[in-house]
């Protein structure tokens, strides 16, 4: 217990300094591309830890998430042709790409919204989106604007109840942080099964 309060209190320490906002930043895109680790794992410990930091760091989570999401639209516009067709041959099938292919151009923004605002993991709308050739500015930016909404609200309220968030945190932080990581997975499950 002891040495969990001082691992604990380091962490929220740590994530007071001013360049964690860089830590942030770059964890966010992490996980716009291959981390299954939520960003408001990292945003919670700055916001706890001192509020005044809420602003800049769901800025850093905010564009962190915009360069992560461009960088996977990317890797798959770039890569169908070896790593797409790949994924349709031996997990799918051209009919089933072209299904997807199609909703996606009749419910691709609605598509955004839900994957920007739920534990769907992010990363695989935006590899679709790059397969699929989804317009590029429309994909940036309904997820710019929902995502950076979340990132928001997450940020408001711990900002608006730093204290309690503070004492949940210190009391049940890998909980949460386990938690957080198992609603990420049930966001592929549900992908997975769809």
């Amino acid at each position: 217990m002891l040495n969990r309060m001082k691992i604990i209190n380091k962490i929220l320490d740590k994530s007071s300094r001013p360049w964690y906002s860089w830590v942030v930043f770059f964890m966010t895109i992490c996980e716009s591309i291959f981390l299954f680790i939520p960003p408001e794992v990292f945003m919670t410990p700055a916001i706890i830890s001192d509020k005044k930091r809420a602003r800049p760091i769901v800025l850093a989570a905010a564009l962190g998430s915009i360069v992560g999401g461009l960088i996977t639209y990317l890797i798959g516009l770039w890569l169908f042709d070896t790593v797409g067709m790949w994924l349709i041959e031996n997990f799918a099938s051209m009919e089933k790409f072209d299904l997807t292919k199609s909703l996606f151009n009749k419910y691709g923004v609605l598509i955004i919204i839900a994957t920007a605002i739920t534990p769907i993991p992010y990363k695989l709308l935006a590899l679709c989106a790059g397969f699929l050739q989804y317009p590029l500015l429309v994909f940036l930016g309904v997820s710019a604007i929902f995502r950076t909404g979340r990132f928001a609200i997450i940020g408001f309220l711990l900002w608006r109840f730093q204290e309690r968030a503070n004492a949940i945190f210190q009391k049940y932080s890998w909980q949460i942080t386990l938690a957080a990581i198992i609603f990420a997975l049930l966001g592929l499950l549900i992908i997975t099964l769809v």
